[in-house]
C-alpha cells in the first residue's frame, strides 16, 4: 500500500482505566502471570494528534509529570505506528503529539491508551482500514492493556489480560485519584509478589494457575452500585506495591477516613484510586485530600474506548 493520505490530521482521544478487581494466578515457566482483571475505563483521557510526515516522530505534553516519557523510538506511540505500517504495507510515516493526562507508570494504562488511539489515529489518517480483530491483533502485541483501551467500558480480561470479554454494567462510578510524584514499574512490582508469595508461602493460600473474576464483583457492575463494589474491590498487586513504597498506606488510610467508599491501588500503582458514593462525595473527597498536599484528579467511568474526535 502506498502512501496516500485522506486526512491532513486526525486526533483521537483514549481513557485511561482502573482495575477494581485484579487477581493474579501462580507464575508460570516463563516469567509470567495469568490474571483476572476486572476493567473500567475512566475519563481521564491521552489525546493523540497525528500529521503526515516521511518518517515517525512524537512529541508528549501534558498535565502530569512528563520525565519518564521516551520521545525516541521507544515510545509506545511510535511502536504503534510503525507495527500498523508494516501490517498494511504503508510507506509513509507520522508525526504523533499526545497531550498526556494519565499518570505516566501509575497503574492506570496511559501508554496502552497513547498506543491504542495512535493506532485508531493512523489507520484513520492512512485510510488503511484494519478490520476490528486485526486491530486488536496489533493492540495485544504492543501490551496486555492495550486491547481494553481501544474498547473502553467495562470489561473482564484474562489469559494475560487482554482476552476481553465485555462485562454488563449501568450506572456512574465516582472515582477519585491520588497521583504519586514517582513510577512503580509493573515488572518491579510483579517480581516482589512473587517474592511476598515465596517469603510467606506457609501463611497463604496458593495462587490459582487460572484465576477468575469473582461473582460479587460482576453482580456490583451489574447493579450500577458503589457500596456492593467497595465491598468487592480487590487488588492481588497492593500488598507488593505498599511494600515497595510504604507512603501508599497512609494516603489509602487519608482516603478511607476522608469519606471513601474504599481505595485501592489502581493496577501496579502507585497511584490509589478512591471510590466515591456519589458526586457530591466525590467534590468532598477531593477537596480533603487536595487540602492533605495530595495531588488528585476526580474522574468517572464507564467510559467509550478510544475515539476519532474532531
Amino acid at each position: 500500500m502506498g502512501g496516500r493520505i485522506g486526512h491532513r490530521e486526525v486526533q483521537v482521544k483514549a481513557p485511561g482505566k482502573v482495575n477494581v478487581f485484579l487477581r493474579v494466578g501462580s507464575q508460570q515457566a516463563d516469567g509470567y502471570h495469568d490474571v483476572a482483571i476486572a476493567y473500567q475505563a475512566v475519563s481521564l483521557c491521552e489525546r493523540v494528534r497525528v500529521v503526515p510526515a516521511d518518517e515517525f516522530a512524537v512529541e508528549v505534553t501534558g498535565s502530569v509529570e512528563l520525565s519518564r516519557v521516551p520521545s525516541d523510538d521507544r515510545n509506545i506511540a511510535i511502536r504503534a505506528a510503525k507495527l500498523l505500517a508494516e501490517r498494511t504495507g504503508y510507506r509513509g510515516g507520522a508525526r504523533i503529539s499526545i497531550e498526556k493526562h494519565v499518570p505516566v507508570t501509575g497503574g492506570m494504562g496511559g501508554g496502552s491508551a497513547d498506543a491504542a488511539a495512535t493506532l485508531l489515529a493512523c489507520d484513520t489518517l492512512w485510510e488503511t482500514g484494519l478490520p476490528r480483530d486485526e486491530m486488536l491483533e496489533l493492540a495485544r502485541a504492543l501490551g496486555a492493556d492495550v486491547p481494553f483501551a481501544l474498547t473502553g467500558g467495562t470489561a473482564i480480561g484474562t489469559g494475560r489480560g487482554d482476552e476481553l470479554s465485555p462485562a454488563l454494567a449501568q450506572g456512574i462510578f465516582h472515582w477519585v485519584f491520588a497521583l504519586a510524584d514517582f513510577g512503580l514499574p509493573t515488572p518491579e512490582v510483579y517480581a516482589e509478589l512473587d517474592a511476598h508469595r515465596a517469603r510467606h508461602a506457609t501463611e497463604i493460600t496458593p495462587a490459582d494457575d487460572a484465576p477468575t473474576v469473582e461473582a460479587d464483583v460482576l453482580q456490583a457492575l451489574r447493579a450500577g452500585n458503589p457500596r456492593m463494589l467497595a465491598e468487592a474491590m480487590r487488588n492481588d498487586l497492593q500488598a507488593a506495591a505498599l511494600h515497595l513504597s510504604p507512603q501508599l498506606t497512609r494516603t489509602l488510610e487519608l482516603g478511607e477516613a476522608s469519606g471513601a467508599l474504599a481505595g485501592i491501588v489502581s493496577g501496579s500503582g502507585p497511584t490509589v484510586a478512591f471510590l466515591a458514593a456519589d458526586l457530591d462525595a466525590a467534590l468532598e473527597l477531593q477537596v480533603a485530600l487536595s487540602a492533605a498536599q495530595l495531588n488528585v484528579v476526580r474522574a468517572t467511568g464507564p467510559v467509550h474506548g478510544a475515539r476519532v474526535i474532531e
